[in-house]
């Protein structure tokens, strides 16, 4: 099987610049995505995203790394559950493109680096398959998140 990347895509009715926020801003994130998000939309910056109560030690805290600002078009991070800074070999690589599309938005998320992380086959099929169920999850949150704040402006 391959495992070198993870596709998403979706259509949704609020702008590039409404779903830029949406995907790239952490107040926004976690509304559809992780539970806290800690960081600065800025290339380079660094911080977190948690899932699960933040004062649980049991939460999952990967840390990030912001890669590509370029609004609305582009946003990408690296992020890491083993790693203190996230980045090339150490982590995956997220990025989410927009396209206008109609009175909406297309939406592309590729989540890549699997292979690259150099984990044996097992546990690269483990984390391949829980990304991918993690995504078929959060992108259609992603699109009613979206699709929301355009309803309610």
């Amino acid at each position: 099987m391959e495992h070198g990347s993870i596709e998403r895509e979706i259509h949704v009715e609020a702008s590039p610049e409404v779903v830029f926020e949406v995907v790239s801003r952490p107040e926004h994130l976690e509304q559809w995505w992780p539970d806290q998000a800690r960081f600065e939309p800025e290339p380079g910056a660094t911080g977190t995203l948690v899932f699960g109560d933040p004062t649980d030690p049991a939460a999952h805290v990967p840390v990030l790394t912001v890669v590509d600002v370029d609004p609305p078009r582009r946003f990408s991070f690296w992020w890491s559950d083993d790693a203190e800074v996230a980045g090339p070999g150490n982590a995956l690589f997220v990025t989410f493109e927009l396209e206008a599309e109609g009175t909406g938005t297309r939406v592309r998320m590729t989540e890549s680096g699997f292979r690259e992380r150099g984990w044996e086959a097992a546990v690269l099929e483990a984390a391949y398959q829980d990304h991918v169920h993690g995504w078929d999850h959060y992108v259609p949150r992603l699109g009613a998140y979206a699709d929301g704040l355009v309803s309610t402006r």
